[in-house]
């Protein structure tokens, strides 16, 4: 079977990128335009397209005679008409538990630089502002420790899991919310409105959806009574940007770190670009989930699939 990658460089160049050898015919693209002129020239012989996040229309499916697997190199797969798939036979694939390490590593990376205000002080540090004043230390601005701290996550899945354990072993006080307007299932939830009200942290990994669509807004942060700090390695739109930045403004929120945003890369008017000088705000390109580990385990499950499905397709 032939086999199309569309946008190859959404993983670093240290990963290798190979498919097994059950794939006859294998072409790879660094880029591919969101045209779907452009998608059907480059598929239109292919068996097997796979994309991270070049959108896969109607229109596309329907103009690809031998189309037979979609495989996303990812977990959501919004930007493919599954309905489209499945009216037309085709299988349509994502991966799944490839950034259970990296993401809650991440978490923490931003939770930390933000209570420590790291990049305030990496600055000051570094551009003459220490040497200026003299003393052995700067404390102008304060450090908190996670020890002792209350953390709320709202998504306990494999990656809220894994941010449970790391916290508790930092010494914090974890809270896993319930679903916002459901009573807790079990001992090991806590009601969503008593979760915002007492946190000191708020950790944000679960999916978007019309449930959790600007979820955090300007009601929900009102209910915050401990101002906390925002982590957001979830989905862009599972914040309200706007609500956040007025909030980080008035002090509502201590600070937010957040790894993901409602456009990617940032909308030249998005307001949280505003809060990127601010002692507790803190932001990383869409990379939590890419370590050199999770890459290559993303792939090698994605290489699995491919091979048994190639190898088990009859028509």
């Amino acid at each position: 079977m032939r086999a199309v990658f569309l946008d190859a460089n959404t993983f670093s160049s240290q990963t290798d990128l190979s498919l097994p050898d059950s794939v006859s015919h294998y072409e790879r693209y660094d880029s591919t335009p969101n045209d779907a002129d452009a998608i059907v020239a480059r598929c239109l012989d292919a068996d097997i397209i796979i994309t991270n996040k070049v959108i896969i229309s109607r229109d596309v499916i329907e103009r690809l005679p031998n189309l037979k697997l979609i495989h996303v190199t990812a977990t959501g797969i919004n930007n493919i008409d599954a309905n489209a798939c499945k009216e037309r036979g085709i299988t349509l694939m994502n991966v799944a538990g490839y950034s259970t390490v990296s993401v809650p590593e991440h978490t923490f990376m931003l939770m930390l630089n933000i209570m420590r205000a790291a990049a305030f002080y990496h600055t000051r540090a570094t551009d003459g502002t220490w040497q200026a004043d003299g003393r052995f230390c700067l404390l102008s601005e304060p450090i908190f420790d996670l020890h002792g701290k209350t953390l709320g996550i709202i998504g306990a899945g494999n990656i809220g899991q894994n941010v449970t354990r790391i916290a508790r072993a930092f010494g914090m006080k974890v809270l896993l919310a319930e679903r916002q307007g459901r009573a807790p299932r079990d001992d090991s939830y806590t009601e969503f409105d008593e979760v915002l009200a007492t946190s000191d942290v708020i950790s944000l990994h679960c999916p978007l959806t019309e449930e959790t669509a600007h979820l955090i807004n300007a009601d929900t942060i009102a209910k915050m009574t401990k101002n906390p700090v925002i982590i957001n390695v979830a989905r862009g739109a599972v914040v309200d940007s706007h609500a956040v930045a007025h909030a980080i403004a008035n002090g509502s929120l201590s600070g937010y770190g957040s790894d993901v945003f409602e456009a990617e890369p940032f909308a030249a008017d998005d307001p949280l670009l505003a809060l990127k000088d601010h002692p507790r705000v803190f932001f990383t390109p869409h990379n939590a989930w890419g370590s050199l580990h999770a890459q290559s385990k993303l792939w090698q499950i994605l290489s699995n699939q491919i091979d048994n499905f190639v190898q088990n397709y009859t028509n």
